[in-house]
């Protein structure tokens, strides 16, 4: 694939994104303001990319998207710390990192956003479990194929690709739609 071909790769699963998430997209940023409405928070999970996905939703919602708002409750689960992340890997097995944080954190009607590819992550499902068990709502962030998660989640946001790169950008810009959707049912930016 040249430099080129990849531009256009990934201008062609943008368009299919654009027509096939929007309304999802909405569904998911009016859960999260129910969430928040609730005095509940956001935990986000995911390996790598997505975990680097995780951590940029969380500190648009800790932080700001565009215009000042107040600080939104949300923690990413991948920035637990080393300690808690090497201990617990070290003491339960690597599968069990985002489960056991979510055995700490979670409260019925907190909301997990699960992110994973593959859709096959096994720590990421471990969390959803253990998240299930806590009367969470689940968001899954995956691809085409949906993998395993995609059965376990009260929505599915299914970037419309199997390569890795274009889903984790299809993450990218959804997560800049959820967050502004967020916004505007706040008022934020609204005068």
């Amino acid at each position: 694939m040249t430099v080129v071909s990849t531009f256009h790769d990934h201008a062609s699963v943008m368009l299919e994104a654009a027509s096939r998430l929007p309304e999802t997209l909405e569904q998911v940023a009016g859960e999260l303001h129910d969430c928040f409405a609730r005095g509940n928070k956001l935990l986000a999970c995911g390996n790598g990319g997505s975990a680097s996905d995780a951590e940029h939703l969380v500190a648009e919602l800790v932080g700001r998207f565009k215009d000042d708002r107040r600080a939104l409750p949300a923690l990413a689960l991948s920035a637990g710390g080393t300690a808690t992340l090497t201990a617990v890997a070290n003491d339960y097995g690597y599968d069990t990192v985002f489960a056991r944080q979510v055995e700490a954190l979670a409260r019925p009607g907190d909301l997990l956003f699960a992110i994973s590819t593959s859709g096959n992550s096994p720590n990421v499902l471990a969390a959803v479990t253990a998240a299930r068990a806590r009367d969470c709502r689940i968001v899954g962030f995956t691809g085409a194929a949906g993998g395993r998660l995609a059965s376990l989640t009260d929505i599915l946001i299914a970037a419309p690709s199997s390569t890795t790169a274009r889903i984790q950008e299809v993450h990218g810009v959804c997560i800049h739609a959820i967050c502004e959707s967020l916004d505007r049912r706040l008022g934020v930016g609204q005068s």
